[in-house]
């Protein structure tokens, strides 16, 4: 590959990596092309971009860049691909339901809510940390709880005084 290439290569990973604020690197090494192909479409479907590198140009990528990726730099090894997404956990509940069936892909490290995440033995820590959406929902059914109750108390009273009747 010739060096220009190379240059436009890294400069396109970086922009990748500038647009998504939650970074996976992952070893998808061994899967076969129909799997390969249903995770791609997962992927997509859950708006998670997917991308192979090689792994001196994501470092480059990574070095060029603003923040510091560094603490990811020992998981560089091997066959790499890169999950983005704006969702902090997408990427890890995706990678725990394939699991389900295949046995890869194994996460090698993972940037996500300002902290590194280095192994796959993090993977279950990153399904559990929740998304925005699910914060969002989780404020909404506690605002909720105590009017349900009232509600619920005044049902009650009037079921009771119709019984009465």
């Amino acid at each position: 590959m010739k060096k220009e290439d190379k240059g436009k290569l890294i400069e396109v990973i970086g922009a990748e990596l500038q647009k998504y604020p939650y970074v996976y690197v992952v070893d998808l090494g061994g899967l076969n092309s129909v799997d390969t192909a249903k995770l791609r479409r997962l992927c997509f479907k859950r708006e998670i971009k997917l991308i192979v590198v090689k792994n001196a140009l994501l470092k480059k990528a990574m070095d060029n860049l603003d923040m510091d990726y560094s603490s990811m730099y020992s998981t560089l090894k091997g066959q790499t691909s890169l999950m983005l997404s704006n969702v902090n956990n997408a990427p890890a509940k995706l990678i725990k339901e394939f699991r389900a069936k295949s046995e890869k892909p194994l996460l090698k490290s993972a940037y996500v809510e300002e902290e590194f995440y280095i192994g796959d033995e993090h993977l279950n820590e990153l399904v559990a940390i929740k998304s925005k959406n699910e914060l969002i929902a989780d404020v909404v059914s506690a605002l909720l709880s105590p009017i349900r109750n009232v509600i619920g108390a005044l049902t009650n009273e009037e079921r009771e005084n119709n019984n009465q009747e």
